[in-house]
């Protein structure tokens, strides 16, 4: 399994973050692919990228619930010198997109923020890891105004409807699955009959939205295993076959290697005396 939405990086797992990486590989997390978030978290993402336990991924780009009037084009500037520095060290340009659950008065500001991230990704021939919430009608418009078929990415934790679904399936883009498909009143497990395998991604958000019967707690990499669960129930498709199909989708989308996934060894335990610690 690759997780390919984690914030694995955030305070939440300073205080065991090897841990967390250990109980994400014995559950046979592969990979982990982390969002960044703006300009503060850089430092702390790229600390857990030098990590020795298990392959850990950055992508950048600045979410929209960090796009603030008075220094949104500062941090987007920033941002953009990092990415285009070494655009081969990211596998994405993300977490971008529209948040219109928290706050109304950014939207046209979120939008151009949107706009300008997915234009570096077009330039960069690099896939964008979207945050829709309460915005997946405003974002499948923008996405349509282009009509690029080099634009590429994925709909975090998609909550949309049925018909916006097919939308984004005609865009070609795929669908970041997590634990909110496991929660009993969410409805996705409808929405996600809808969605062709080819189109999945598995993805935890962690530490937010664990899976049933996690929820309310942290969330973890680990958790991957209920997620899987329940999407090869919904469809039919044993777990070990669904596993297989959903590496792919991640290799294709984000240029995964084997050698990538292959980096780390396959040992849990640590040499006596080997500290690897990874502080935030």
């Amino acid at each position: 399994m690759i997780d390919t939405h984690a914030h694995i990086y955030s305070e939440e797992f300073q205080d065991d973050i090897n841990e967390v990486l250990l109980r994400a590989k014995e559950a046979g997390v592969k990979m982990i692919l982390m969002p960044n978030i703006d300009t503060s978290s850089i430092p702390a993402l790229y600390r857990l990228e030098q990590n020795d336990i298990l392959p850990c991924k950055p992508m950048m780009g600045l979410h929209p619930c960090y796009v603030q009037s008075g220094s949104y084009q500062s941090e987007l500037a920033v941002i953009k010198k990092t990415l285009f520095d070494n655009p081969a060290r990211f596998v994405a340009v993300g977490e971008i997109g529209m948040d219109l659950y928290w706050d109304l008065t950014t939207q046209d500001i979120q939008e151009e923020a949107f706009r300008i991230q997915i234009e570096w990704a077009l330039e960069l021939g690099l896939p964008i890891n979207i945050h829709s919430r309460n915005a997946t009608r405003q974002c499948i418009d923008i996405l349509k105004s282009y009509s690029n078929p080099k634009l590429r990415g994925t709909f975090h934790c998609f909550s949309g409807t049925k018909e916006e679904a097919k939308e984004i399936v005609e865009l070609g883009f795929t669908f970041g699955i997590g634990g909110v498909v496991t929660f009993k009143n969410s409805g996705l497990e409808q929405v996600l009959e809808e969605i062709p395998l080819d189109r999945i991604l598995l993805e935890t958000d962690a530490p937010y939205l664990a899976p049933t019967p996690y929820r309310g707690k942290r969330n973890e990499p680990s958790y991957l295993k209920e997620v899987i669960k329940k999407i090869a129930s919904v469809k039919k498709v044993d777990e070990n076959v669904l596993a297989d199909i959903l590496d792919q989708n991640v290799r294709k989308l984000f240029a995964v290697t084997e050698k990538e996934l292959m980096e780390y060894s396959n040992e849990l335990d640590f040499p006596k005396g080997d500290q690897r610690i990874i502080n935030n």
